[in-house]
């Protein structure tokens, strides 16, 4: 696919993977579309690279469909569509003080995988009204999965199985929307120098980049964004989670 000129939708798009995405996106020509639940922080991102911004809440079907019909009305159909939008919770299945608490397992749930499910078949739907490319082809998405869904720890319950539904999730709607000549593909990422990594203790960054065979780092967004750019334009690259990390496996705490 070529990026220049396309439409792209990130989500997650005020900071961290999408944030990086939508620059490297812009930078190869596409216009960008950031949604995100934080609505300043998307437009901020969004403008800055000469883009429009919206506050989307990626788990709710009407936030993400009314978001993407003013897309398609006001700008166009999109071609690309990256999903980054997610949360965390780290919490042991029985602790301490009892049974893990099921609401906040639902709503890891809730954004990482049906807010990734809710994406794709909104912007999926848009897709396959596109004009097909000479090859076919009318959109990619490429939405956010995690080593975890493979390698889990202690205490990520929540976060694993929705990372690992939307690694399962990526062939069998590879499959259904090939008709359509749109592309569904997963990133894997590691351990990455996020917010939510950069937020911990110099000591503990250090000792996860250590852990990491080569290179011994945290992964820079900005190479979860080149990667994505690279997915948008090789169209054999299809019904697969991609990992980007390291080559470092978690243990199991």
């Amino acid at each position: 696919m070529q990026i220049k000129g396309s439409i792209a939708i990130v989500t997650g798009a005020a900071s961290g993977l999408g944030a990086a995405t939508v620059e490297v996106l812009a930078g190869a020509g596409a216009r960008i579309v950031a949604f995100d639940l934080n609505e300043d922080g998307a437009k901020a991102t969004a403008e800055k690279l000469g883009g429009v911004g919206f506050g989307v809440d990626v788990s709710a079907a009407q936030s993400v469909e009314t978001a993407v019909a003013e897309v398609v009305k006001t700008i166009g159909r999109p071609t690309i569509a990256v999903n980054c939008a997610g949360i965390v919770h780290g919490e042991r299945i029985v602790g301490r003080e009892g049974p893990a608490d099921l609401d906040a397992f639902s709503k890891v749930i809730s954004v990482n995988l049906i807010g990734t499910f809710n994406m794709m078949r909104v912007t999926a739907n848009a897709m396959s009204q596109n004009d097909p490319s000479g090859s076919g082809e009318r959109g990619v998405i490429i939405n956010t999965a995690s080593i975890a869904a493979f390698e889990g720890q202690i205490g990520q319950a929540a976060y694993a199985a929705s990372k690992g539904g939307v690694a399962s999730l990526t062939l069998p709607a590879a499959r259904e929307l090939a008709r359509h000549g749109v592309r569904v593909i997963s990133i894997a990422p590691g351990l990455f120098g996020t917010p939510m990594l950069m937020g911990l203790p110099d000591e503990v960054q250090e000792s996860l980049a250590a852990n990491t065979p080569f290179p011994k780092r945290l992964g820079d967004p900005y190479e979860y964004g080149r990667l994505a750019m690279h997915i948008c334009e090789n169209e054999m690259i299809n019904g697969e989670t991609i990992r980007i990390d390291g080559a470092v496996r978690l243990e199991p705490k």
